[in-house]
């Protein structure tokens, strides 16, 4: 009898219905969803877990699913090693996961590009409007009871008519922004790692530099990617280069702005006003942002839509099953 020479199959990229450790809540139809697929253990509490934390409660597990919020360092990836073969985050950015690491270990990882484009687009319409109309001010003054009625002077802001919009990262996000800014009358100018194809520039005028389009920004929107290389570009001297008057509109990472330089320029007024939805140390808060009238705040809520949230989460349980079948799906990074 001849021995076979074909050699044994491999065995498959994840278990029949594999465990996974769910971080952070999810909205229910998602948290619905992988209980269908998978054997899920619940961070109950929602509460913001420690690497050392989600190391212990993900102990055993082939899928771990986190969010911004959670750090998946190398000593995660090693402690979870070798069960563990994917780690899926609810997030576009992926900067708190240690991808090296997780290349040396054969661990895949999902994020959530393109289904959260439009609900990031409205927040930072959002933000650029109450920043350059003053809604804080105008908010706080009606509830106050201090409102004396109209007057020609009250609350004077910023028209958005012939105005420039600066966008620092015009994916796919920053375009969704162009498309609804333009309709306020802003002209829209942008800064990337590369020109874009005229089809999706539509007419946006293209620096090559960051400091080019800083010079011409009557409000800059902070639209990139977050990652370690961005960390503190607006600084001191780069405020500086923006228009006096103009005004910041961040949606990407706290971190990208030193907070200490942007909260100087808004009380020197060289900064007429800020709109930040998001923070470096969150939910940390510099407390020089409280302290300010012209700085408009909300709670890192780009995505927060119930569709939203529930296109990300099925995103990434599609992304699951296409690996486990073998097949590699869009939103899987290299």
């Amino acid at each position: 009898m001849t021995a076979s020479s074909s050699s044994p199959p491999s065995p498959p990229f994840l278990p029949p219905r594999p465990s996974a450790f769910l971080c952070r809540r999810f909205t229910p139809a998602v948290e619905a969803a992988l209980h269908e697929r998978f054997a899920l253990r619940v961070n109950e509490d929602d509460s913001i877990l420690a690497p050392a934390e989600i190391a212990r409660r993900a102990a055993g597990c082939s899928i771990l699913l986190v969010t911004a919020t959670e750090t998946v360092d190398a000593g995660v990836l090693a402690a979870l090693a070798p069960a563990l073969r994917v780690v899926a985050t609810l997030s576009v950015g992926f900067d708190h996961i240690d991808r090296a690491a997780a290349r040396a270990a054969g661990v895949r990882v999902l994020h959530t590009p393109d289904v959260l484009s439009d609900a990031c687009a409205e927040i930072a319409l959002m933000l650029l409007l109450n920043a350059c109309r003053r809604g804080l001010e105008a908010d706080r003054l009606v509830r106050s009871g201090a409102w004396a009625g109209w007057a020609p002077t009250q609350l004077l802001g910023l028209g958005l008519v012939g105005r420039t919009l600066g966008i620092f990262g015009m994916g796919r996000i920053g375009r969704a922004i162009a498309v609804r800014a333009r309709g306020f009358g802003l002209s829209i100018h942008y800064h990337n790692r590369s020109r874009l194809d005229p089809a999706l520039e539509q007419g946006a005028s293209y620096h090559a530099t960051l400091d080019g389009l800083l010079g011409h920004s009557d409000i800059l929107m902070i639209a990139a990617p977050g990652a370690p290389a961005l960390r503190g570009t607006f600084d001191a001297a780069r405020l500086a280069r923006l228009p006096r008057g103009a005004v910041l509109v961040n949606i990407s990472r706290g971190d990208l702005v030193d907070d200490e330089a942007l909260i100087a320029a808004l009380r020197e007024g060289h900064l007429r006003g800020a709109g930040l939805d998001v923070f470096a140390n969150e939910p940390h808060v510099h407390p020089g942002y409280r302290a300010l009238d012209n700085v408009f705040l909300s709670p890192h809520i780009g995505s927060a839509t119930t569709e939203t949230r529930d296109a990300m989460g099925l995103l990434l349980i599609d992304g699951i099953e296409m690996l486990a079948a073998g097949r590699v799906p869009a939103n899987l990074l290299p």
